[in-house]
């Protein structure tokens, strides 16, 4: 199943001007994806460019429901302090997905890590949003890289952001 699935990791914030074309260039990259035989698509859930990603899979799948959607959080309580309008959007993803997997019971130290690594470890290709070379987005995305995953930063200037 590696061989047909894809993680998606990124920064929580993602600046209000770029959120429209980012969500059309995912579409676009998942839907390329797919044209590969790529059929999972996994998103850890977090606000920002995780549910971005989650969503654009979800509108996709109205078209193509082989297409399958699996959710890796890393505790139940992930969103507990979430604005209430987040944790509604998390919520209806949740529902809307085809499989959830919780990497942790209750939240700890490295459960989010725990999350990213499964995630990373169950795919063959990481679509990112990095930005910048610190915090968990490029923990996990260095990680990918050294797991021989192919990398594609929705970052970086044009379509061509694909790298091995």
């Amino acid at each position: 199943m590696r061989d047909k699935t894809v993680c998606f990791t990124g920064h929580r914030v993602i600046p209000a001007l770029q959120r429209e074309g980012l969500f059309l260039h995912l579409k676009s990259t998942i839907l390329s994806l797919m044209s590969r035989g790529y059929r999972f698509f996994g998103a850890g859930g977090a606000w920002g460019f995780d549910t971005l990603a989650a969503m654009a899979v979800l509108e996709i799948r109205k078209q193509y429901p082989f297409i399958k959607l699996i959710l890796v959080l890393p505790c139940y309580s992930q969103a507990r302090y979430w604005k209430d309008s987040e944790r509604k959007c998390y919520e209806q993803i949740k529902e809307l997905a085809d499989k959830v997997v919780y990497t942790s019971f209750e939240y700890t130290r490295g459960c989010m890590y725990r999350r990213n690594r499964h995630l990373v470890n169950c795919s063959s290709v990481c679509v990112c949003y990095l930005t910048k070379n610190v915090g968990g987005t490029a923990y996990t995305v260095a990680y990918a890289k050294r797991q021989g995953l192919e990398i594609i930063n929705m970052a970086l200037e044009g379509k061509s952001g694909s790298k091995r």
